[in-house]
């Protein structure tokens, strides 16, 4: 693999999730570029009626997304639609009645309309290579286990997708699944830290955790381990 630098960071406009589901659209508006941002915004009912989606987003919508503002990217997954099994889990019971025709269609067209899917996984390894060299990352992490190490100090009020996202290492981590996207814009090696842009954190400030505690949160049931790798145009 190519040599990375053992620093880097993107310098994002950070933007703050305006509803309980909307976490995944304001990671693309931390990758859009001021037009592009403030043009979704000025349209947003519009064209989340227009791809379909009402209050839930899944990672091959955010392709969609992106693809219908042209930005470069590749979507890594372990599931090529819908895992069966979530029918029994709690969290998505009631999304996947109303989503599954619309997610199924959008798996099955991706390659028509240029968006690259590709079913596996991708190690840290990977996903440092490509901050270093390449761009952003956009990834799906179960919110209960995603704890900030910059949050630490002051728990979030619950506002943003879900209560738990920025928790204190003293904190009781519940058990639960919730969803919720981030936007990795960083790293040092030398540290062995992750910087990362959290949508549901109201002051703008780059988040930042071990490796290892980002593989638990990216990694959990639920996640089917969803990446999306931004490029430069």
């Amino acid at each position: 693999m190519e040599a990375i630098p053992p620093q880097k960071h993107y310098n994002l406009t950070h933007y703050q999730q305006r509803y309980n589901w909307d976490c995944g659209i304001s990671c693309i508006l931390m990758i859009l570029t001021s037009t592009q941002r403030q043009h979704f915004i000025d349209n947003f009912l519009t064209i989340c009626k227009e791809e379909g989606f009402g209050s839930s987003t899944w990672s091959i919508d955010l392709c969609y997304l992106l693809r219908r503002y042209d930005v470069r990217h590749e979507y890594f997954t372990k599931t090529l639609g819908i895992d069966p099994n979530y029918n029994q889990h709690s969290y998505y019971t009631k999304i996947i009645d109303k989503d599954e025709k619309r997610v199924t269609r959008k798996f099955k067209e991706a390659s028509s309309h240029g968006i690259r899917v590709e079913q596996r996984t991708v190690d840290m390894q990977t996903l440092i290579h490509h901050l270093g060299r390449k761009g952003p990352i956009i990834m799906l992490t179960n919110a209960s286990l995603l704890t900030c190490e910059i949050c630490k100090k002051h728990v979030l009020e619950n506002f943003g997708c879900f209560k738990f996202s920025c928790i204190t290492k003293n904190t009781r981590i519940p058990k639960s699944y919730a969803g919720h996207y981030i936007v990795l814009c960083g790293y040092d090696i030398k540290l062995n830290k992750i910087f990362y842009r959290n949508p549901e954190v109201h002051d703008g400030h780059v988040c930042q955790c071990s490796t290892a505690s980002l593989d638990v949160a990216r990694k959990a049931y639920g996640t089917d381990e969803d990446v999306i790798f931004i490029f430069p145009n």
